[in-house]
């Protein structure tokens, strides 16, 4: 067998586990938004992408492998929100409003997603770290920029990029340009 041909056939093999890889986690993904965390098997995810329950094993050995790749999958498809323009805003509430209608829209595209995954997460120690670490952090960061030389604010606004929060408003019948503005409203001192 010639060096070529045993290259191409490495490269072949890596390709193919790629693909393979990546259709379970896509598959998982799928599950995942329509069932949760919790409720998704091995078994249905192995069912979902055409492979073996080994197969999903040996790509990712345990649900601390698999849930970042599902991530992964899932963020690629519905990326978080630029801000980069509403956190420009000079008025401190115009910039809270901002950044909230883009986030509240947001959860609103992946609500089927977030709503089990923020449900999955006391029951699922691997998902909560993974949240903790993606999420919560992400969120955080957020609020000490938006919150500014105003530390006092901070909780609100951490209030206010909460996905329960977005979600009770949602239900309590607002659109989400007008839970933007009552959660900034809220959020910002007045003068």
């Amino acid at each position: 067998m010639s060096t070529e041909t045993r290259k191409y056939e490495l490269k072949a093999r890596a390709e193919s586990q790629r693909e393979t890889r990546e259709r379970i986690a896509a598959a998982a993904a799928e599950l995942h938004e329509e069932q949760g965390v919790a409720r998704t098997t091995v078994a249905e995810i192995a069912r979902r992408a055409g492979v073996s329950r080994l197969t999903v094993y040996n790509h990712f050995a345990d649900l601390g492998e698999l849930i970042p790749a599902c991530s992964a999958h899932y963020m690629a498809r519905h990326p978080f929100p630029d801000l980069d323009d509403a956190l420009a805003l000079d008025d401190p509430a115009a910039r809270l409003r901002a950044v909230l209608a883009r986030l509240y829209r947001w959860y609103r595209e992946t609500e089927p997603m977030f709503g089990k995954l923020f449900s999955d997460r006391t029951t699922v120690p691997e998902l909560d770290r993974h949240l903790e670490q993606e999420i919560d952090q992400m969120l955080a960061a957020l609020a000490d920029t938006l919150a500014g030389d105003l530390p006092e604010r901070r909780p609100l606004v951490r209030l206010a990029l909460e996905f329960w929060t977005w979600r009770r408003l949602s239900t309590e019948g607002l659109s989400d340009d007008a839970a933007a503005r009552v959660m900034a409203e809220a959020a910002t001192p007045r003068a």
